[in-house]
């Protein structure tokens, strides 16, 4: 049964870019939403999960997939020579 870190190593350059970026951007953004909501309003706490987790993924997978370009353009300009 194949992992997730193979499933990942599988994907075309910018889409591994691009998920790599997602999920740290995700976490991060997950994470700074869970405290801004415990110390805003404690019962609404997971909504500012979502509120600042999801863009923040968006965004991440955006940079992953640029990070992803430039690092395969960066690479057939070195290998033609």
């Amino acid at each position: 049964m194949p992992s997730v870190l193979t499933g990942v190593a599988e994907l075309p350059v910018v889409a591994r870019y691009a998920v790599v970026g997602a999920v740290a951007a995700g976490i991060v953004g997950g994470l700074v939403g869970l405290v801004v909501g415990l110390f805003s309003y404690v019962p609404t706490a997971w909504f500012a999960v979502l509120e600042v987790g999801v863009p923040s993924a968006l965004l991440g997978a955006l940079a992953g997939a640029l990070v992803g370009v430039l690092s395969l353009a960066l690479h057939r300009r070195t290998a033609r020579g």
